[in-house]
């Protein structure tokens, strides 16, 4: 990822954010339930729409909960259902329905 990123994880806002050079461009909102994680929307500056931002957002925060461990992924947004879809190399890490 292009080094004038930043990825960081908000707990207090529910929330990953993703900065390009310290603006806010990128959030996905999440819901902690347990021992699952709700990711609940995909949001992009619209100003910066069309630029893969939230895929990048969502790679992240994928990443991110597999580090953690000890949790699986509710892909309740379109697009993060749709992200998974397409990754099926991470389908291991979405809970069971």
């Amino acid at each position: 990822m292009d080094d004038r990123f930043s990825f960081q994880d908000a707990p207090a806002a529910s929330r990953f954010e993703l900065r390009r050079d310290g603006a806010l461009v990128s959030v996905l909102d999440y819901r902690v339930n347990g021992d699952t994680i709700a990711l609940t929307r995909a949001f992009t500056n619209p100003a910066h729409r069309g630029e893969g931002l939230a895929a990048i957002v969502t790679e992240r925060a994928v990443d991110a909960i597999a580090a953690r461990g000890g949790q699986k992924v509710l892909p309740v947004c379109w697009y993060v259902a749709d992200w998974f879809q397409a990754h099926p190399e991470r389908a291991g890490l979405v809970a069971a329905r």
